[in-house]
């Protein structure tokens, strides 16, 4: 064995050397994308390319470069023409954060192994759910990433709500559970994980702007339940990823407390709104809901992936994964919070609760007011220029700051309107100085923005309409 090796893994000056150039190397990259010093959000390459590029760097290059190269051929988040995918351009001091979490490894099952994150996770558990409008009896988690706390949520749903304990007997009966058409996929993805399959995923129909019909909620769980299909639980959208717009949670709460279900808000983008004084509104009657899901790497300026999981009563985080680890976690008779291999599906998880706790002690929980506010505002703003030009169609109407638009020319079909928005979304991605994603709508295809940046501005969108514009026009003449 080579001791010396081991010795420089570990070489306290070779890390004081690196993590100070890194830091400046992070801090150029900052300035640069903020103030636009370069003019591309992202740094397009294909997958093969990639990959190929990759493997021979690990062979050829030095080190030293490692980094460098990475932060070169990226997505930048913090560019003000990064309008894709729902994911926050992280706030620079929880990088820091970030890092003392790599570097002290504490893996928070028991809380030995997590001393200050598990009282910090419950201190910001607490913040959350008093500013959802729960009492004292709520509680929850931190937990890694939206799809893994609605898993969870739906299963301590099922141990709420289902006469007889699967988790320890399984079951025979078809369980199921009701949400929007519209939905989130991880939704799907649980219930099927769950065992409830196809069958036992209710969906609702939406209105025309994309919204749960709430007045097709009791029709569709008496039919379910002619069909034997015994009901836990319903979701509602905060808001849907795909459109942007909200479900009505105050209509779907009292569905749920009249049908005794389980009533869940999968609020990983838009539940942030609960910080917002303009746009609390959205999330009206969240309060009702029996858990709720935040992503804080979402609208809350965090990096991925860190997530809360809330419960108008604590004892179901509590209850969710009830099993016996002499080894590992000592029962007692009394609410012991902080050793969350007990709460969590994990076992081992980041300190991601202190990337929580340094935004709110540092800038306050106005902060993330501000942050919604912002990128909300300029949805809206978004929504309004596109209404105003004759080119271009939306989806719907935005209720947050995702935004679903399409080009539309006249002399084309539906097809060739498709196929038209698909190369334009392309040609973007190729391009790189904008970055957009796209989505289809009642087999309509859309350009699909999350305006995520609080530094993307009307004239920042009002360049993506043009350079649309101009890739319409070359699609066209193509075409001829």
């Amino acid at each position: 064995m080579d001791k010396n090796l081991l010795k420089a893994v570990y070489s306290t000056e070779d890390f004081r050397e690196l993590g100070h150039k890194l830091i400046d190397e992070l801090t150029n990259h900052l300035e640069d994308k903020i103030q636009e010093k370069s003019d591309n959000a992202i740094a397009w390459s294909n997958p093969e390319n990639e990959l190929d590029f990759w493997e021979n760097f690990l062979v050829k290059e030095d080190a030293s470069l490692l980094f460098p190269e990475i932060l070169n051929r990226t997505t930048n988040v913090h560019h003000p023409k990064y309008i894709g995918h729902q994911v926050s351009p992280t706030a620079p001091i929880t990088a820091l954060s970030g890092m003392l979490s790599a570097l002290l490894n504490n893996g928070m099952a028991i809380y030995e192994m997590g001393m200050s994150p598990s009282a910090i996770e419950r201190v910001v558990i607490d913040k959350l759910c008093k500013k959802i409008g729960y009492d004292k009896d709520s509680g929850g988690f931190l937990t890694s990433g939206g799809t893994l706390a609605n898993l969870t949520a739906l299963l301590s749903a099922r141990k709420a709500k289902v006469s007889h304990d699967v988790w320890n007997e399984g079951h025979q009966d078809q369980l199921g559970i009701m949400v929007s058409s519209e939905a989130h996929y991880c939704i799907d993805r649980a219930a099927k994980i769950m065992g409830l399959g196809e069958k036992g995923i209710v969906r609702i129909p939406t209105t025309q702007n994309f919204q749960m019909d709430t007045s097709l909620l009791q029709s569709y769980l008496d039919r379910a339940k002619r069909k034997g299909i015994i009901v836990f639980a319903i979701i509602g959208s905060a808001p849907s990823t795909a459109t942007g717009i909200y479900d009505n949670l105050e209509t779907i709460g009292k569905f749920a407390h009249t049908n005794h279900l389980w009533f869940h808000v999968d609020g990983a983008h838009g539940a942030a709104a609960i910080f917002s004084e303009k746009y609390a509104h959205t999330v009206r009657g969240i309060q009702q809901a029996d858990s709720v899901v935040i992503d804080g790497h979402k609208m809350m300026m965090m990096p991925t992936i860190t997530t809360a999981l809330l419960f108008k009563n604590d004892r179901h985080a509590t209850a969710t994964f009830s099993q016996k680890a002499d080894y590992l976690l000592t029962p007692t008779d009394h609410e012991d919070w902080y050793n969350s291999g007990k709460r969590t599906f994990e076992c081992t998880k980041t300190m991601m609760s202190i990337h929580w706790y340094v935004l709110l002690k540092t800038y306050g929980e106005e902060i993330f007011d501000e942050f919604v506010t912002r990128l909300y505002d300029m949805g809206h703003q978004f929504g309004k220029i596109l209404q105003n030009d004759s080119h271009f169609e939306l989806a719907v109407p935005p209720e947050s700051n995702i935004v679903c638009f399409r080009y539309i020319d006249s002399s084309l079909d539906t097809m060739a309107l498709n196929e038209l928005n698909k190369n334009i979304r392309q040609n973007l991605l190729e391009d790189g100085e904008f970055y957009i994603v796209q989505t289809k709508l009642r087999g309509v295809q859309y350009l699909r923005t999350t305006i995520m940046n609080p530094f993307t501005t009307r004239e920042h969108l009002r360049q993506l309409l043009r350079k649309i514009k101009e890739y319409s026009k070359q699609n066209n003449e193509h075409l001829d």
